[in-house]
């Protein structure tokens, strides 16, 4: 990520268009792609619940952005670990002297306007990614306070640490140095890992469903599935291409990793399903895209084709035992695979990104930008579990509980928490 302001320099259409793209893309990836995709997992009488809060989450998530996460996320470094920059509060910077738009972000002549709203979409999907890991039963008000305080904890001085020019590792001559950088294209620590291990932090300190694990926990709907996950795939290219910032040669083979890795994943998970069950299931198949394209996303602007294939079908196969054998181990409930698919194919993916790196990105990977990858998602996984328990303990205070109580679990979060049923009862 590249953070130079500049003025009076002249905005490049071409790559301002494929930006303003982008951004619809990965909000399409969130409402309705997400949405979707969570929605048909869930029972039919908490379909709503998942709805009202992505829905939500997409609001709130864009006014904190406005407020005072841009200022956080991309001000100047305070002990390298979050940023300030008083002008950026409300957005006040996106105006230039004497009243101009011209003031631009990235030497490639985009509008910061058009950053700002690309990074929005950041902000908004990765709480959203979280509440899969406790849905069902989790209070809507204890969601928010959980993923407000999350977000502002973890997320943001998390995207301070991995893309802003000040962060904690180059700060710190660690991880960002030179020769010592962590790579993360387009959000495999910051968004992936973080949410994942939020997600199961989360499970675990609100407890299982009743009836899990049983057949009774089973999918409502999922052509919903289906549908919610061919958004994601399709919104994805803007996620992993859009992170280039730039209408490029660079953007041209993050889309093409991004495709070719979404379909070594799900051509591995469809295997390793019909060795085990004898059955490939349609909810398997989206599953297994999503996990492929989890993983390629930090590795997006640095591998080429044959680590794309090598990234998205080792995901495939770790994300499908993460999802179905070590959850049922273990005995936690991450209700739709927020850790199974997110938290583990982000780890993969962050991984791997320090082993297949293409030819002429400028470093040659092998075992120290292993070491590298894996210091970056050690301390991604301490910083999103630690502010997690912290952040589920104040809810937890706030709302009296985190999670409903029983007879509102079975008789349905969509009734009892927001007054309204998905589906008539009626003949």
């Amino acid at each position: 990520m590249q953070n130079l302001l500049q003025l009076g320099a002249s905005v490049n259409s071409g790559d301002t268009a494929w930006m303003l793209t982008s951004s619809l893309l990965v909000l399409l990836m969130c409402l309705p792609g997400l949405v979707l995709f969570y929605g048909g997992l869930v029972r039919g009488k908490n379909v709503l619940s998942i709805f009202v809060q992505c829905f939500t989450l997409a609001g709130v998530m864009s006014l904190l952005w406005v407020a005072f996460g841009y200022a956080l996320a991309t001000g100047e470094t305070h002990g390298g670990m979050i940023g300030w920059d008083s002008a950026k509060l409300f957005l006040d910077n996106l105006i230039g002297e004497g009243g101009s738009l011209d003031v631009l972000h990235s030497e490639n002549g985009i509008p910061e306007s058009v950053f700002v709203m690309f990074q929005m979409t950041f902000i908004i999907i990765a709480p959203a990614i979280v509440v899969g890991a406790v849905a069902e039963r989790m209070k809507f008000s204890a969601i928010m306070i959980f993923t407000l305080i999350w977000t502002v904890f973890s997320y943001l001085p998390m995207w301070h640490m991995a893309w802003s020019d000040h962060g904690l590792f180059h700060h710190a001559g660690w991880l960002m140095s030179e020769g010592q950088a962590a790579i993360d294209f387009a959000g495999g620590n910051v968004v992936h890992i973080n949410a994942g291990i939020a997600g199961l932090v989360a499970c675990l300190m609100v407890g299982r469903r009743k009836g899990f694990p049983g057949p009774s926990l089973v999918p409502h709907n999922v052509p919903f599935v289906l549908t919610g996950a061919a958004l994601l795939w399709v919104g994805w290219f803007g996620f992993n291409a859009g992170s280039q910032l730039a209408a490029d040669t660079g953007a041209g083979m993050a889309m093409l990793v991004t495709q070719v890795a979404a379909a070594a994943a799900l051509a591995a998970w469809v295997v390793v399903e019909y060795i085990a069950v004898k059955k490939v299931t349609a909810v398997g198949v989206a599953t297994g895209a999503v996990a492929g394209l989890v993983a390629i996303t930090p590795a997006a602007g640095s591998t080429d084709v044959a680590g794309a294939l090598a990234i998205g079908g080792i995901s495939g196969v770790v994300c499908f035992y993460a999802a179905t054998k070590l959850k049922n181990i273990l005995g936690y409930d991450d209700s739709l695979d927020v850790f199974g698919v997110h938290g583990v194919g982000g780890i993969v993916g962050a991984l791997l990104s320090g082993v297949f790196i293409r030819e002429g990105y400028g470093t040659d990977g092998g075992f120290l930008q292993f070491w590298i990858q894996a210091k970056s998602v050690i301390v991604t996984i301490i910083w999103s579990g630690t502010v997690s328990v912290i952040a589920l303990t104040i809810a937890k205070v706030i709302c009296g509980g985190l999670r409903v109580d029983e007879e509102v679990e079975h008789g349905g979060l969509d009734r009892s928490e927001h007054g309204e049923e998905a589906y008539s009862q009626e003949g």
